[in-house]
């Protein structure tokens, strides 16, 4: 596979990993549509292992949504420009704690919003705390699995 058409599949990966933060966009589906598209386009041992591998993370990472309480974003406050500060705080976190950093990334993400609208530190605690209640959960849950299959990709690629 040439180094355009891996470009190509990390661009539609990172747009699904947007897709995930925005309602109505099926994020996880496009990260898992651009691993099939480089397993099949490059059929080696490792890519299918990738794809198997992401078509079970994706699954699990749904039965978990399904658990949570269902996505009210909106409700608690939550704009488009939170959901980029969240993004960007797991993927910060994501490169400089290797994968677990993504969790604490995103929260911080949230409070740093939170914390600059509001100007409080109490407030933009209890905010943080309404927002993973209403949904902040799912979203994160959705987002961790796409970031672990971007770094398996990411992986395979640069050492497989």
């Amino acid at each position: 596979m040439g180094v355009l058409d891996l470009l190509l599949v990390g661009l539609v990966i990172l747009l699904g990993l947007c897709g995930v933060l925005v309602p109505g966009v099926p994020g996880s589906w496009l990260v898992w549509a651009a691993v099939m598209w480089w397993a099949l386009k490059d059929p080696q041992p490792v890519a299918w292992w990738v794809l198997v591998g992401t078509t079970v993370a994706l699954f699990l990472s749904q039965v978990v949504r399904w658990s949570l309480p269902p996505r009210r974003l909106r409700a608690s406050g939550a704009t488009p420009r939170m959901g980029v500060y969240a993004g960007a705080g797991a993927l910060l976190g994501f490169i400089l704690i290797p994968v677990l950093g993504a969790i604490p990334g995103f929260m911080a993400g949230i409070y740093l919003y939170e914390r600059f609208r509001l100007g409080r530190h109490g407030e933009a605690k209890a905010a943080l705390r309404t927002a993973m209640r209403n949904g902040g959960s799912s979203v994160l849950a959705e987002l961790f699995t796409c970031l672990l299959i971007f770094g398996a990709w990411l992986g395979a690629v640069l050492w497989g």
